[in-house]
């Protein structure tokens, strides 16, 4: 019977250590509560908890071992977007949208090589969209709408060749739009209004033969 007890006690403790996520995660995690003025959030629920602890945090989910999902919508997160949200390895979903957060966009998201959505809709980000997303090669949505982010578009978002999403609209983005924005062969929806785009419409959107909404 004692053997039985210390097997399954060994069970019990092997289990706990596999929900660990890698420390290089939890201090991603805690960078963006720092960095966000987490302490006044809408919701924190267990936020800043013990190691072993960070997949019951609010807007967090993981599977096998790592973050997975980071969803904070409408929260109340004002401050900047750290760099460290790059460190994520299997990370598949990011969203920030409809809070306060302020400052650029980090080039770091670019390392997210699992990412399938990202959405950063109805912010205050400002500077140019990082070229870097144009790295996230299995993403399928990309909302970067209402915010105050310049510049042009960058040409590199045509590699992101899953993409289904696009929306750039409610910005200051200025330039012509990328021909290369013609690759992105599964797209169904673009948006690019409420700019201050120029020049002609490229020819290659017309190569768009999923598309179901163009604005």
């Amino acid at each position: 019977m004692r053997t039985v007890v210390l097997l399954c006690a060994a069970m019990f403790v092997a289990t706990v250590a596999s929900a660990q996520i890698p420390t290089i995660e939890r201090d991603a995690l805690i960078a963006l509560y720092n960095s966000t003025d987490g302490d006044n959030w809408l919701d924190n629920t267990n936020w800043l908890g013990d190691v072993g602890t960070e997949c019951t945090w609010e807007g967090v989910t993981c599977s096998g071992g790592n973050v997975t999902v980071l969803l904070l919508h409408q929260n109340q997160l004002s401050g900047s977007i750290p760099a460290e949200l790059g460190n994520f390895s299997r990370l598949e979903v990011l969203g920030l949208s409809f809070n306060d957060l302020s400052g650029s966009i980090p080039s770091e998201l670019g390392n997210l090589s699992t990412l399938e959505g990202l959405g950063l809709k109805s912010n205050q980000l400002s500077g140019s969209i990082p070229l870097e997303l144009g790295n996230l090669s299995g993403l399928q949505s990309l909302d970067l709408s209402f915010n105050d982010l310049s510049g042009s578009i960058p040409p590199e978002l045509g590699n992101l060749s899953g993409l289904q999403w696009l929306g750039l609209n409610s910005n200051e983005l200025s330039g012509s739009i990328p021909p290369e924005l013609g690759n992105l062969s599964n797209l169904l929806l673009m948006e690019l209004n409420e700019n201050q785009l120029s020049g002609s419409i490229p020819l290659q959107l017309g190569g768009l033969i999923n598309l179901l909404g163009l604005n």
